[in-house]
């Protein structure tokens, strides 16, 4: 089944894209049309010590086109791979943009993936430049290896017992004129890696004309004003502020364990900023939501909240709503880093969906396809598909994997031509993305998610996905989260239910745990749709993905499931 658009159509919305364009060239030319309007902002302290440090566009611009052009006199090519490990702040954006003006090309990696995924991460990219904080640097000096092919290297901070130069030096270059090279929309502006939540991270291919997609899909979809306020809990999305005119600030977190910010800090800074909207994952809002009502704190400047990277329950919307003022709203983009935004869907029709499903295990909503995308289902399987065919879909109301095709859609994975095999689908304007998420389309054309192809059960029954039973059981008292998982194998797997309960809920004794299962079941009692669960074991805390805290790694819970019941 595919929803919106048709191949002409589709063909037409990739053709809207300018032949040449640097995504960079947006911060100069707002920079020269509003120099005076602050661009980052960077929150720090709490209560009577907080405080907002900040750089207008000019001074932005003015600062990376004096990166750009130190590089470049030291040798940054254009295409050059650049390996960025700095913290969020004016930094990292300066930077950021200074080597998409370069047509160099940066390397973002999450560096909480552990040491070992993130050695390998960046010796697959073999990157020519290397710039990063002391630590980044110290790091390099122990695994030579991995860094091999640096060449050149930027210490942004302290230069301690290696060479190269610090990003003070590059600063001190006095041309601060313009500088953004003319590159092609399909030229490579950046690698940005996955998650690695359903398996090893992966680097995808951003060229300039998916980034100015990308400005183009948001803005059609969210219909932001020139001079709001974005306070930025997940920091990649400041790289799209420019280009919407935005105002970033960054709040006081730690990006690798966004589950565990502080919520006054979270709060202060958007009070403080008059922020006008926040994007970040749904680990963040489970703690300041509960904090604000808790605390009797509303967020009046509001207008809208941008919750990605897991499932968005019904309860977290509502208590969102309560929280904010007038029309204000919860919106929840959905996608991958291979193509995003998909779809999206608002707070209001998801609370609407779930009043009108009246308890059944139906999945998550994501909304209609975005402006510009084309959804297609596709029977669900693991094998390569060279080019798209009708006897590939799906009929209504059946489950597919998701394929997406549009002008935000990445074309490859860099240097892993088999993982861009079995991801991909056709070429050129009708390429297809496999998004690797098993889901259907209702009666009105509305996408919803039920799990990833990798977490299906393959049970005697038929097929179980886990997300339409674990949202019913997610919502019972003293339940943090849970996970179905198949132990055995597939085809003859048994449905088993993980329970992550809230803090100071985990129960111990056996006659706790025949309790706490007797609550569960009396809870989601005459709901339809749950899986044959056969088994309740429970977890004291779930391993979930680095960068939003809230994809469960499954397969770990999975192996714990099979060692617990063998």
């Amino acid at each position: 089944m595919a929803q919106e658009l048709d191949g002409a159509q589709l063909a037409a919305a990739q053709t809207t894209l300018p032949e040449r364009v640097n995504i960079a060239g947006l911060l100069s030319d707002f920079a020269s049309r509003e120099p005076e309007r602050p661009a980052v902002l960077v929150a720090k302290g709490k209560d009577a010590n907080f405080g907002l440090t900040g750089i207008s566009y000019a001074e932005l611009d003015s600062r990376s086109n004096r990166i750009a052009r130190a590089l470049r006199d030291r040798g940054l090519a254009i295409g050059d791979r650049v390996c960025l490990f700095v913290r969020p702040g004016i930094d990292l954006i300066a930077i950021t943009f200074a080597l998409m003006k370069a047509g160099a090309v940066p390397v973002l990696i999450d560096p909480g993936m552990g040491r070992k995924n993130l050695l390998a991460c960046v010796e697959r990219m073999r990157p020519r430049v290397f710039i990063g904080i002391p630590l980044a640097h110290a790091l390099k000096r122990v695994f030579p290896g991995a860094f091999r092919t640096v060449e050149l290297s930027v210490t942004v901070g302290s230069r301690w017992l290696w060479g190269g130069s610090t990003l003070g030096e590059l600063l001190a270059t006095r041309d601060d004129s313009r500088f953004v090279e003319d590159t092609r929309r399909d030229q490579e502006a950046a690698i940005l890696f996955t998650s690695g939540s359903t398996g090893p991270a992966k680097g995808v291919t951003y060229t300039h004309g998916t980034f100015h997609a990308q400005v183009q899909a948001l803005q059609e979809l969210y219909q932001f004003e020139k001079g709001e306020i974005d306070a930025a809990c997940f920091p990649l999305f400041a790289l799209f502020s420019p280009g919407l005119e935005l105002t970033c600030v960054f709040p006081e977190l730690d990006p690798s364990r966004p589950a565990s910010c502080d919520p006054s800090r979270i709060v202060q800074s958007i009070q403080r900023s008059r922020a006008t909207s926040t994007f970040g994952s749904p680990a963040i809002w489970r703690r300041v939501v509960p904090w604000c009502l808790e605390n009797g704190v509303q967020l009046p400047t509001l207008k809208r909240v941008l919750i990605a990277g897991a499932p968005v329950s019904p309860d977290l919307v509502e208590g969102f709503h309560r929280i904010l003022v007038g029309d204000a709203d919860v919106h929840t983009p959905y996608g991958a880093t291979e193509s995003l935004p998909a779809s999206s869907i608002s707070g209001r029709e998801i609370l609407e969906l779930a009043r009108s499903t009246g308890g059944r295990a139906v999945g998550t909503c994501v909304g209609r396809p975005a402006p510009g995308i084309k959804v297609d289902l596709m029977k669900i399987d693991d094998v390569v598909h060279e080019s798209w065919d009708d006897s590939l879909g799906v009929p209504d109301g059946e489950l597919g994997e998701i394929c997406v095709s549009g002008p935000v859609v990445t074309t490859e994975y860099k240097f892993q031509p088999e993982a861009t095999s079995l991801a991909k689908i056709g070429r050129g304007d009708l390429l297809r993305h496999r998004i690797g998420d098993i889901g259907y389309f209702d009666g009105d054309g509305r996408l919803w998610f039920c799990g990833r192809k990798g977490h299906r059960l393959e049970t005697l029954e038929g097929l179980v996905m886990p997300v339409p039973t674990e949202l019913l059981f997610n919502t019972a008292p003293q339940v943090h989260r849970t996970a179905l998982v198949g132990v055995g194998t597939s085809g003859n797997e048994v449905p088993v239910l993980i329970v992550e309960p809230v803090r100071g809920a985990m129960p111990m004794l056996d006659r706790q745990k025949r309790a706490f299962i007797a609550k569960l079941w009396q809870h989601v009692e005459r709901k339809s749709g749950l899986a044959s669960i056969q088994s309740i074991l429970f977890h004291p805390s779930f391993p979930v993905d680095v960068r939003h805290n809230a994809k469960i790694h499954r397969g770990e819970l999975k192996r714990w499931a099979e060692e617990q019941l063998a």
